[in-house]
């Protein structure tokens, strides 16, 4: 009961946490976005890291928002170094925990990303078709976004637009679907 208290306390209402939690995730966007451009990529993973703490400190269930988070940071992960082998993207400035893999501040994005699933994205998990159709046209305008401002690059633009769009056409239910299993804010967003 003192947890779900607190909880309240964090977000004292749905449409505060849900704008809240769509907020931080843009600020950590950017942060990361605009950390790996200006070649500081740890102020975006310190960025990350502290609206993930965030987020889990005011989860009423907060090890599932764990495991949420965990399994969607691994998904993105592969899904960014398969960009990258696939010769789609390129990250030209990037650190990498291995030569030819994702960078660390985009797999933080990802990370960040599953913190919005159950809750400002929680709706989705009831539409996955249009999960799969905002995927599908979202995922390439956002990373055509961090193209502009310098921090990724396409070798071939049109191909890798179709190759991100087909890809978050995927995922996007996928991690909704995930969600639903690894609900840590259950109690407090009905």
């Amino acid at each position: 009961m003192k947890h779900e208290q607190a909880v309240l306390r964090l977000g004292e209402s749905r449409g505060v946490r849900v704008a809240l939690n769509a907020a931080l995730y843009q600020a950590g966007w950017f942060a990361c976005v605009l950390g790996a451009v200006h070649g500081h990529a740890s102020v975006g993973i310190v960025a990350a890291v502290a609206i993930i703490g965030w987020h889990l400190a005011s989860a009423p269930q907060p090890g599932r928002e764990a495991a949420l988070i965990a399994l969607c940071a691994v998904a993105g992960a592969l899904f960014e170094t398969l960009l990258v082998r696939g010769g789609w993207v390129r990250y030209d400035t990037a650190a990498t925990f291995l030569d030819g893999a994702a960078p660390v501040w985009m797999i933080m994005l990802w990370a960040m990303f599953a913190t919005t699933l159950n809750v400002s994205l929680r709706t989705l998990r009831d539409h996955l078709a249009l999960a799969a159709l905002l995927g599908l046209v979202g995922g390439p305008l956002a990373y055509y976004g961090g193209v502009r401002l310098g921090a990724i690059a396409f070798p071939d633009v049109a191909a890798a637009l179709v190759a991100i769009g087909i890809g978050w056409a995927i995922l996007a239910p996928a991690v909704l679907c995930l969600a639903r299993r690894f609900d840590g804010f259950a109690t407090a967003l009905r």
